[in-house]
Formats: C-alpha cells, structure tokens, sequence
C-alpha cells in the first residue's frame, strides 16, 4: 500500500476554518469513517471542545482507485464512507472510547483492505505522483502535458479524475499552502508573496481571500 500519512486534530472548541491543501482524507469522525473530498474554498467546521478526528491523508490518485468514482464528484463534500464503498470486510466493531491507539489502527485496517480490494494500477499511481510534482513546482499546465505526453484538454480531465480539479487550481493550491507555511513561520507577507511566486504582496491577498476567505494576517494567525 502505498504511505497515507496518519493526523490527529482535537478541536478548541467554536467554529474553524479547514482551508484546501489539494488532497482527500479519510477520517474517523464522530465514531464513523468519512471521505473528505478535495476543497476549492475553504470550508467551516463548528466541534465542540476536545472533539477528536484522525485521518489519513491519501496519496495522489489513490482515491479514485480505492472509491471507484472520480476525485471531482467528491469535491467540497464531506461523505460517509459507507455511501461509497460496500464496508462488509472492511469495518471491525468500534475501538474502546478509552483506548487512545483504536482509531488509528481502525483506519488503517480500513485503509489497507480497501487496498487489496482496489489493486490500484501503479502506473496511474505514478502518474499522479508526477503530475502532483509537477504542479507543486509550479510548472505551466503547457509544458505539464509536454512532458507527460499529453494534450492540454486529456490532462485537464486527467487532473479532475485524480484531484478533483484542473492543473492550474492544484498548482495554485500548493502555491497558497507555501505561503500559508511560509506566513506561520514569521516570514512577512511581501517576503512570502516573492518566496511562493507570487507576482506581489497584492497578488497574495486575493489569492489568500479566494482560497481561505480571510486576510493574510488573519491566515498566519
């Protein structure tokens, strides 16, 4: 199987503010398992104080393969796992609420027979991979097909199938989450917009309010 990396997030409490990252999850959220899809925007969560998610976070590609339905028709959605796959074989009896360990190995049983259900095709899986890269690097969506061997139309719905969206949004989403980084670190705004590849501190705000709905000070915060 290839690595889909374990999070855990306990809530503060009030609403927060889950801004897109270019990848799709799957979480252990109030004692069920939930798909969650690829964001274009940021998305709102209200949980209560100490309320706990653990998720893995799936590899490029992966999730069409394990879900059997293209990246786009979960984006912006958050999906029972249940209404996407048959989970007979795949779900074991819910972990202790006491036994902080359950959740993560729940998922992982979960994760891996989903897996060896799908049999995913490695070359697709290594095409994504690339494409993923290529769009972190910020390469443009023409030289993105160049290199892949195809037309700009195919790697467009190519991208859709594996992301959920287009080259150039993924690679503008990656862009946003280096500045997010960048911004967290204390690095300052105008700094931020030059290090990221933006054309300048303006260019960074609109993309921060499009993206995340807030300022870039409110961002780093």
């Amino acid at each position: 199987m290839h690595r889909w990396t374990l999070w855990r997030a306990v809530a503060t409490g009030g609403p927060g503010r889950i801004v897109p990252d270019g990848v799709l999850d799957l979480m252990w959220h109030e004692r069920r398992f939930v798909v969650a899809g690829p964001d274009r925007t940021a998305q709102t969560v209200d949980a209560g104080c100490g309320d706990e998610t653990w998720g893995l976070r799936l590899p490029p590609g992966v999730a069409p393969a394990v879900f059997g339905l293209p990246a786009r028709e979960l984006t912006d959605l958050r999906v029972d796992l249940v209404d996407l796959v048959d989970l007979v074989d795949l779900a074991d009896p819910a972990p202790p609420s006491d036994d902080p360990a359950g959740p993560a190995m729940r998922l992982r049983r979960v994760a891996e027979a989903l897996w060896r259900r799908a049999d995913p095709d490695l070359a697709q899986l290594r095409l994504a991979q690339s494409l993923d890269r290529a769009a972190r690097a910020g390469t443009p969506v023409r030289d993105i097909a160049a290199a892949h061997g195809l037309s700009e139309r195919t790697l467009r719905r190519t991208s859709d199938r594996m992301f959920g969206y287009g080259p150039k949004t993924l690679a503008s989403i990656h862009r946003f989450q280096r500045a997010r980084h960048l911004m967290r670190g204390g690095t300052p705004a105008a700094e931020t917009a030059a290090a990221a590849g933006y054309v300048d501190q303006a260019h960074l705000a609109r993309e921060v309010r499009r993206l995340a709905g807030c300022t870039p000070r409110e961002l780093s915060g």
